[in-house]
């Protein structure tokens, strides 16, 4: 024990003694759970990519964790055609899917659909129409002189995007 130094996971896996059978056993195992979570998820639609994972596959019975109840009811209207598709792929033994919910699976990697699905491109740029520039000439003509620049600038804005959008078509 004294002369005991800690070792390297691959020095143990390498072994041929009991123990590094059952570690490498362990190192199989969690490599299929990894290509078979990385199936069904490319299954998945895309609002439950994010917040479903494998957690166990054993007795012919896949075991999937969502963050919350709703994303399990979503799941299991998609249960049918994922339990079909997973036979006739990978898993011919498979019998059922039960779906466990696993709150501290939304703080690690679950997003919001919206942040799934709407990922902006480019900035979205706001336009301001030729009438309310026109409006906001008319109330710049009463204003003060701080807020008449201001406002001044801001119809300016309406010529400026009205360029650039026809410039783009």
């Amino acid at each position: 024990m004294r002369d005991s130094y800690p070792q390297s996971l691959n020095i143990l896996l390498k072994e041929s003694n009991l123990e590094s059978n059952t570690l490498q056993t362990i190192q199989q195992r969690a490599q299929a759970l990894i290509k078979l979570n990385n199936t069904v998820i490319s299954l998945l639609p895309i609002e439950l990519k994010a917040c479903c994972r494998v957690a166990n596959y054993r007795q012919h019975i896949l075991i999937l964790e969502v963050t919350n109840a709703s994303r399990k009811v979503r799941l299991n209207y998609e249960l049918p055609t994922l339990l079909s598709t997973l036979r006739n792929t990978i898993l011919p033994s498979l019998s059922s899917i039960n779906i466990m919910i696993n709150p501290s699976l939304s703080s690690k990697n679950c997003l919001s659909f919206q942040q799934i699905a709407i990922k902006p491109s480019k900035q979205i740029i706001s336009q301001l129409s030729k009438e309310s520039a026109k409006t906001i000439r008319n109330l710049a003509k009463r204003s003060p002189k701080k807020l008449k620049e201001k406002l001044e600038r801001l119809a300016a804005l309406a010529g400026e995007n009205t360029k650039a959008t026809s410039n783009k078509d």
